[in-house]
């Protein structure tokens, strides 16, 4: 009687299952890797079959350790570009990640014969087999047959040998490429990953994930030192990697005893699993009920503000409050006034800002009337070293105390346009070091947060220089959502900035784009190189930027004219072959055509180049 229900359920799960089969992009290889070289005849383990395009842009994932935690010695490992390296991480090229950091590597994919692969190098070191190569060095990137197969007379091992390093990456199908997957990420796994997880972290689908993996729903385990492949629409972003902090971080030891352990990780992933998924829950519980805590005290805050009829707060702020003890500290006024001592004269740094000690550190705390729902929202979801941190919020008397990190060495505005009482200066190499901060941290404004972001009031005295002179962009008051594509422009009526930095198309039309910000940040860039303020450089029978620039670069004595032209303190250490190239890419971002104007990324990637040049 219940047969006919039973065998239909089979039926479909048997149909299910060959259904995935025929999307799959490719079989999961499982603890296959672990076997070295008994499972050779496996040919997943060697690498992802052709199926699909014979090239393509694919991603993989690399987990930072040392001695491989920069860009330049991942991207060096791994055989990728560093510049691309960096912007999809949203780093600087001279950056350093913390250890187990979640790396996004871009490569370009490509068939070898029957398999997928990206092609890097690596010297064999003493005591080292393919196996540790595989899964401790490349982290599972590679595999051990794969190696073999790839090198001549591969038991030949020494000290000093230079070895082909197939990685595992791969293109999209036909069949992928039809629901719009332009990408495949080959992801890392680890002890505590499942599919669902992992899926989640980079916004697809568990079902798609499991199907570009030849997986079903009944048939999902996945192990450490295997990839799984991602299927994206879109190229992933530095947001994707962040993870949870540790809960259980591995034991630091040295790179001897870190290869010995490797067996040990792949025999105990079912333990750590186990013991991660306790962990989880007794975190979870413990942080729900800390930040439940944390909110009673913002909330009741509020709550007491609101009993003054004479100040009424924005409804908006009921919207955020909620969120605020979970996202900065929430700080006693009393703390505020004994850190500024009762906001002193002698503690004023700029407009509403003032200086303070708090718990020892040094903190920058603007005093705000009105509405900042906006510019807290925003900084909530910011987080790059590029963009000043807000770290807490206070509110008393109808005004909100934002609490930022300090910058010990001001605004660039102090640094460029005014004499240092001792006659201290930025150098060259310092200048172009912070305009490339500038510029990453606006790549990371308009590219890397969800959804991106137009600043729209950068210039000098909105960048501010930390101890060591790296740039940081402040003042996200007037940021608005970008909106439209590329080549759309958005108009307003409400037009708001700063006299010489706004682009015309803003000024005459009220159009809003990405390009607002390219423009201003190329009349920053004309300032540091000149040392003068914008209103000094336009005069009353010149007030187009570009007509400044272009009297300069259309002239045979150009080099001539730029010398005077730059500042007279950078005279004795500017390459003016460099500075030329710089004016050129001025000239670029304050071009009158909005369209014409580069990206910032396109930016970021001058910068670097011209500050390699600069350092060597």
């Amino acid at each position: 009687m219940h047969l006919f229900p039973f065998t239909l359920i089979i039926f479909f799960t048997v149909l299910i299952h060959n259904f995935s089969l025929i999307l799959g992009q490719q079989p999961y290889i499982g603890l296959g890797t672990v076997a070295c070289p008994s499972s050779g005849n496996k040919n997943s383990i060697r690498g992802y079959t052709c199926n699909g395009a014979n090239s393509c842009q694919a991603f993989l994932t690399f987990r930072s350790q040392p001695i491989y935690n920069s860009v330049s010695t991942i991207s060096t490992l791994l055989g990728s570009d560093p510049s691309q390296l960096a912007h999809i991480n949203s780093v600087s090229l001279n950056d350093t990640f913390q250890t187990n950091k979640l790396v996004l590597v871009p490569v370009n994919c490509s068939c070898a014969g029957e398999y997928y692969q990206t092609n890097t190098s690596y010297v064999f070191q003493n005591s080292e087999t393919y196996f540790l190569i595989a899964n401790n060095t490349f982290e599972g990137l590679t595999t051990c047959q794969a190696l073999q197969s790839q090198n001549h007379n591969p038991a030949n091992i020494y000290p000093g040998r230079k070895l082909l390093v197939p990685l595992r990456c791969a293109c999209p199908t036909k069949n992928q490429t039809e629901i719009a997957i332009r990408y495949l990420l080959s992801y890392l796994v680890k002890p505590d990953d499942f599919v669902s997880v992992i899926a989640e972290k980079f916004g697809v689908g568990t079902m798609t994930t499991l199907e570009a993996n030849s997986l079903t729903l009944s048939q999902s385990t996945i192990y450490p030192f295997t990839t799984l492949l991602i299927p994206l629409h879109d190229k992933p972003s530095s947001s994707q990697t962040v993870s949870p902090a540790q809960l259980t971080p591995p034991p630091s030891s040295p790179p001897s005893s870190h290869h010995k352990k490797t067996w040990v990780y792949a025999v105990v992933g079912a333990v750590a699993l186990t013991s991660a998924l306790c962990a989880v829950i007794f975190f979870t519980r413990y942080r729900k009920n800390r930040n439940k805590d944390e909110s009673a005290v913002v909330a009741k805050n509020f709550e007491a503000t609101k009993k003054k009829p004479q100040r009424r707060v924005n409804e908006k702020f009921s919207e955020i409050i909620s969120g605020i003890g979970q996202s900065f500290k929430v700080y006693d006024f009393e703390e505020l006034k004994r850190a500024t001592d009762n906001f002193s004269p002698s503690y004023w740094i700029k407009g509403s800002v003032y200086r303070g000690v708090i718990n020892g550190d040094l903190a920058a705390i603007k005093k705000i009337e009105g509405d900042v729902t906006k510019e807290m929202e925003i900084l909530n979801k910011i987080n790059h070293s590029n963009v000043i941190r807000l770290s807490g919020v206070s509110f008393h008397e109808g005004r909100w105390y934002l609490v930022f990190e300090y910058a010990a060495n001001g605004a660039l505005s102090e640094w460029i346009f005014f004499n240092n009482v001792d006659g201290k200066f930025l150098s060259w190499t310092q200048r172009i070091q912070i305009a490339l901060d500038v510029a990453t941290g606006l790549d990371y404004l308009h590219s890397f947060t969800s959804p991106p972001y137009i600043h729209k009031d950068i210039k000098s005295c909105n960048i501010l220089l930390d101890g060591d002179f790296r740039g940081k962009v402040a003042n996200l008051s007037l940021v608005r959502r970008v909106e439209g594509g590329e080549d759309q422009f958005p108009a307003t009526r409400h037009i708001v900035g700063t006299r010489g930095y706004m682009a015309p198309e803003y000024l005459e039309h009220g159009l809003v784009s990405t390009k607002l910000d390219v423009y201003a940040f190329g009349v920053v860039m004309l300032e540091m190189i000149t040392g003068k303020e914008v209103a000094a450089i336009l005069t009353e029978d010149e007030t187009n930027l570009s007509h400044v620039l272009r009297v300069m670069l259309g002239e045979e004595s150009g080099q001539e004219r730029l010398k005077a032209f730059v500042d007279p303190s950078l005279q004795e250490n500017c390459p003016f072959e460099l500075a030329m190239f710089v004016i050129e890419m001025i000239d670029n971002c304050i071009s009158s055509d909005p369209a014409s104007r580069p990206s910032v990324h396109e930016i970021v990637q001058s910068l670097s180049r011209t500050l390699n040049s600069s350092l060597s």
